[in-house]
C-alpha cells in the first residue's frame, strides 16, 4: 500500500512538473480556431467593399436571419477579426464571447434540425433515419459512378462521403472557444500575457 501511495504522490509530482507546459493547451486551441474563424470570415465578407457578399445576405435571409445585411456584416467580421485576435492571442476571452455567440446562431439555424452528425453514418449512437436514408443514397451514387466513371480517380485521395451537416463541429467549436474564456490565451506566447505582465509591474 505505502509503494502505492508513493507510486501516485511521484506520478502527481511529475504532472505537477509539467504545469510549465500549461501555455500549450490554449495555444494549441487558438491555433486550430484561427484557420476556421478565418475561412468562415473571408467567405462572407468582399475585401473590397467591406461589405457582405450579396449571397451571404441572402442566404442568411433564407435561413430566417433577421436583419440579414446587419447580420451577415457582424457574423463575418466577427470572424475575420477573432481568427486575427486568436492568432496573437490578443483579448482572448473578450473575443471568445461574440464568437461563441455565432456559434450557437449557427447551430440554432442551420444545424440544428440537422441532429449531431458533421457526417452521415448509417449506424451508431447518433445515427438517424435522415442519415441512414444519406448513407443509402450515398450507396447509390457509389454504385452509379463505379459503373459509369473513373471510381479509383475519384477516390485517390479520401472516401465519398455525404454531408450531413449537423451540429458536431459547431458545438465543438464553441466548447473549445468556452475553453478559452475561461482559460484565456496562454501565457508566454500570447498578447495578453506580455499586457497584463507589463500591466503589473506599473
Amino acid at each position: 500500500m505505502n509503494a502505492m501511495v508513493r507510486f501516485g504522490n511521484a506520478a502527481q509530482g511529475w504532472l505537477d512538473r509539467l504545469r510549465v507546459l500549461d501555455f500549450l493547451g490554449p495555444l494549441a486551441l487558438r491555433l486550430y480556431l484561427v484557420p476556421i474563424f478565418w475561412m468562415a470570415g473571408t467567405n462572407k465578407i468582399d475585401f473590397s467593399t467591406l461589405r457582405p457578399y450579396e449571397g451571404t445576405t441572402e442566404w442568411f435571409a433564407g435561413i430566417g436571419i433577421p436583419f440579414p445585411a446587419v447580420n451577415a456584416f457582424l457574423a463575418g467580421w466577427t470572424e475575420v477579426l477573432g481568427a486575427l485576435m486568436l492568432l496573437a492571442g490578443l483579448a482572448t476571452r473578450w473575443i471568445a464571447i461574440p464568437l461563441m455567440f455565432t456559434m450557437v446562431v449557427a447551430i440554432a439555424s442551420v444545424h440544428w434540425q440537422n441532429g449531431w452528425l458533421a457526417i452521415a453514418e448509417g449506424s451508431g449512437l447518433f445515427a438517424t433515419e435522415r442519415t441512414m436514408a444519406a448513407v443509402e443514397r450515398l450507396g447509390r451514387a457509389k454504385e452509379i459512378l463505379q459503373e459509369h466513371g473513373n471510381y479509383d480517380w475519384l477516390t485517390e485521395f479520401g472516401s465519398l462521403v455525404m454531408l450531413n451537416n449537423g451540429i458536431e463541429f459547431a458545438g465543438t467549436y464553441f466548447i473549445m472557444l468556452l475553453a478559452l474564456f475561461f482559460m484565456g490565451g496562454g501565457n508566454f506566447v500570447s498578447a495578453d500575457y506580455w499586457i497584463a505582465r507589463r500591466l503589473r509591474r506599473r
